[in-house]
């Protein structure tokens, strides 16, 4: 049987950061920050270039907190913080696996990471090598959905790859309604009108300027990574 082949170059991967949470009530249950790394090795063995982008949730949500009082500049500045722990922690899960890796961030912490520079990230994905883009866009009001849109335009990637508890998009909550109906695809007008919780209206309206695909999947179950970027007909797709 012919070996298939993957179906995008080059990709960003988006992470929520309470996927890294696993069971735990908040941080990062290194169990499953080692399963992701898994699954991230498999599509690096296809000869894919790999970036990612992960929140902070697990760890602290500026929006809730500038909504229960405290100024949203700080607030967010304090979530960005967060997904730069979450960086470390993924890039030592990957390179436990044996797979090279970089922290790029959009706030410089020297000791840690290195500042978010397009051409030397680009390089890294050259030399094989898999990047986190880290603190968001290094901006408050902006979401990290918006900065995975970013990053994958700046970078020309294929796609963006959202990965959440849920194996698609739905009319309303799954979890909720058992009536919500899967969409298997969607234009970015739909989710811009019907308001989908899939990414924000920011994220959406940069991928729909841009033609970037969003395909939303269940990270929960292993394997789905390599094959949303071998081409099955899993989770949403938003073109």
């Amino acid at each position: 049987m012919p070996k298939r082949k993957p179906l995008f170059k080059r990709v960003v991967l988006k992470l929520t950061g309470e996927s890294l949470q696993g069971r735990k009530g908040a941080g990062v249950d290194l169990k499953v920050a080692r399963s992701v790394a898994r699954q991230i090795k498999e599509v690096k063995e296809l000869g894919v270039d790999l970036a990612c982008v992960i929140g902070g949730g697990n760890i602290f949500r500026g929006l809730h907190a500038a909504e229960e009082g405290m100024e949203r500049v700080t607030a967010d500045y304090i979530g960005m913080l967060a997904t730069v722990i979450n960086s470390l922690a993924l890039q030592d899960a990957l390179e436990q696996e044996g797979v090279f890796t970089r922290v790029q961030t959009a706030i410089e912490i020297q000791r840690v990471a290195e500042p978010y520079i397009r051409r030397r990230a680009i390089r890294h994905l050259e030399k094989g090598r898999v990047v986190i883009f880290a603190a968001g866009t290094g901006n408050p009001y902006f979401s990290t959905d918006t900065a995975a849109a970013l990053r994958a335009i700046e970078i020309g990637a294929g796609a963006i790859l959202k990965a959440t508890k849920v194996d698609g998009v739905y009319s309303s909550d799954p979890h909720v309604d058992p009536k919500a109906k899967k969409f298997d695809h969607l234009r970015y007008i739909d989710v811009l009108k019907k308001r989908l919780q899939v990414m924000d209206a920011t994220a959406i309206s940069l991928c729909m300027d841009n033609r970037l695909p969003i395909i939303v999947f269940d990270l929960m179950r292993p394997g789905n990574i390599k094959r949303v970027v071998l081409g099955e007909k899993i989770g949403t797709k938003v073109s």
